[in-house]
């Protein structure tokens, strides 16, 4: 937390003193006020005097035109700061989340991340707006209160020494159950968060395999845990208050008995214990606040730590100190016996795998499920690192390049067809911010989509809903190659991108991408034999290992493998 206000409270420095100034002048004036008070009970109304009486009135009303009138600056300063500091921190922490690798986006989870960037930011922030309005006028408060209760009378002040310890000892008690209990709120929400964003996400599949009544209960399960954890910490929360209040009371009716008695024994005047018990109001007040910002306080710390712990989360995917910045690309990638295993798997998933795709050339690649087809397009395009052997992209090392210029290389259309909620316009320049309404009609032709965009009437301007689910999945699919076509990429990657596609689309499609590919070098991750047998290169993946290279011809002639994926298929066909 502190960390947090070092860092984003520097540029502010001016607005900062202006908040000190403004609160410090509120908390003076509060401690002023009980003088001035007594004042007019012991030197105006004991002595009837009216001029006085009226002249400290004036002064009284003074005041507190100027203390409403700090108080009003006070809470704008501090609302903007903390506001500030909550926009600046998601910034920063969205920043930090785009740089991260898929290892650190699996590692967090993606419903946590959502959840330290609302919800956690969200009780930083809250936790600074309360913090510049009660941090300096809180210790003000206390500490001028007791001096100024001495000064009225010291004996009654000596009652503090029994109020003060009992308040402290309740606080410390609450406080101590509730910061674990704030830890454990916060990763509740992370699994309710979790539970919601699948179900919404794969809301189709559970309708499809009538799985709603398992799920509620499922989401059941995620929503008492949150619901127990969260009544625990409200009833501890919801204790403090009526104690405190207890407290306070219990010792105002303290004060007020044995005040009574001073009065009487002629050792205090009456305003002078008025002032005493507003000063004893102000210094249990100012206990109150703190309290409210240890209330607070475990549970922003807990936030303010899981988000630091993103922040401070080195990418495992970094650029090299000196990038190599390729001034003529041409888009060959070399596969030199890599290994991969992905971090926590025992075993690998690719076993010395070694081939090359050139510019002008498709290479396909087809397996089982599991053998490692999708990692091979994850690898080339960095998303991971190789535990053994090299990846390289004209010659050198993809490690040698900042990702961002590598991933400039590729027009990736990945496995899970995803688009994002705007236009089909606006999807399609996430290939060429700068692209005109030509191309991109150009490109939805291509990948056999412009029939039924020119069937919506706002045409490009179609809206496009949250993951494009209002798209059948083959024109998902289309739109995703059609964003890859708008990049010319040097390298074209399809991960299973045409399965959803019938057998005349499919062909109809690769025959329209074969012109703009020519000078690109194009790696297809396939499970149908049509897809992939008019390759230049064929790849047969078997448990991560190469199991055989070549054209359809030379693989149907010496590739068991191939050949009995090849008659499984031809036969269904021939069934169909």
């Amino acid at each position: 937390m502190f960390r947090i206000m070092k860092e984003y409270l520097r540029p502010y420095k001016l607005q900062v003193a202006a908040l000190v100034l403004f609160q410090v002048v509120q908390a003076i004036l509060n401690l002023y006020l009980p003088n001035l008070n007594a004042d007019i009970i012991n030197k105006g109304v004991a002595s009837g005097d009216k001029n006085e009486i009226y002249r400290y009135g004036a002064i009284m009303l003074g005041f507190a035109v100027v203390q409403v009138i700090a108080a009003i600056v006070a809470a704008y300063l501090s609302s903007r700061l903390a506001m500030r500091i909550g926009y600046q921190l998601r910034r920063d922490y969205f920043n930090a989340v785009e740089g991260f690798s898929l290892q650190e986006v699996e590692r967090f989870s993606a419903g946590s991340l959502i959840t330290r960037a609302t919800n956690d930011a969200q009780q930083v922030q809250m936790m600074f707006f309360q913090g510049f309005m009660i941090v300096l006028q809180a210790p003000i408060m206390f500490l001028g209160g007791i001096a100024l209760a001495l000064k009225q009378d010291v004996p009654l002040t000596a009652s503090l020494v029994v109020i003060l310890p009992v308040i402290v000892v309740v606080m410390g008690l609450l406080m101590g159950r509730m910061g674990p209990l704030f830890g454990e709120l916060q990763r509740r929400l992370d699994a309710l968060n979790r539970i919601v964003r699948e179900q919404i996400t794969g809301v189709r599949v559970i309708r499809a395999f009538t799985r709603e009544k398992t799920e509620a209960e499922r989401f059941k399960g995620g929503n008492d845990n949150l619901y127990r954890t969260m009544l625990s910490v409200g009833r501890l929360m919801s204790l403090m208050m009526p104690l405190m209040m207890f407290i306070i009371n219990l010792s105002n009716i303290a004060i007020m008995w044995f005040g009574g008695k001073r009065i009487d024994a002629g050792g205090m005047e009456i305003g002078s214990l008025q002032a005493f018990i507003m000063y004893l109001m102000m210094i249990l007040t100012s206990l109150m606040m703190a309290a409210m910002m240890m209330v607070m306080a475990p549970r922003a710390m807990v936030s303010a730590k899981r988000i630091n712990e993103v922040r401070d989360t080195e990418p495992s995917i970094t650029a090299p100190e000196h990038p190599y910045e390729p001034a003529d690309p041409k888009g060959e990638v070399t596969f030199d016996h890599v290994s991969f295993r992905y971090p926590g798997a025992d075993d690998p998933v690719l076993d010395d795998v070694s081939f090359t795709v050139r510019p002008g050339q498709t290479t396909a690649i087809i397996g089982a499920t599991g053998s490692g087809k999708s990692t091979i397009i994850r690898l080339a395009q960095r998303m991971f690192d190789v535990t053994d052997g090299r990846v390289l992209v004209d010659g050198h090392d993809v490690r040698e390049y900042d990702p961002h210029r590598l991933a400039q290389l590729f027009g990736p259309v990945p496995q899970k067809a995803l688009l994002f909620s705007g236009t089909v316009a606006s999807n399609l320049r996430f290939g060429d911010p700068n692209a005109d309404e030509a191309q991109m009609w150009k490109a939805l032709e291509i990948a056999q989509s412009d029939g039924f965009i020119r069937e919506d009437p706002q045409g490009l301007d179609a809206p496009v809903a949250q993951g494009g689910t209002n798209f059948s999945g083959g024109q998902r699919q289309r739109l995703c190659i059609a964003r890859a076509i708008m990049r010319a990429p040097k390298i074209f990657t399809f991960d299973d991108s045409f399965s959803a596609l019938d057998f005349a689309t499919d062909r109809r499609l690769r025959d329209a991408l074969k012109p703009i590919t020519r000078q690109s070098a194009v790696i297809i991750v396939a499970q149908r034999i049509s897809t992939v047998m008019d390759a230049d290169q064929i790849l047969v993946l078997d448990n991560g290992r190469v199991v055989g290279k070549g054209t359809h011809d030379e693989l149907m002639r010496g590739c068991p493998t191939y050949r009995e994926i090849a008659d499984s298929q031809l036969k269904n066909e021939e069934e169909d």
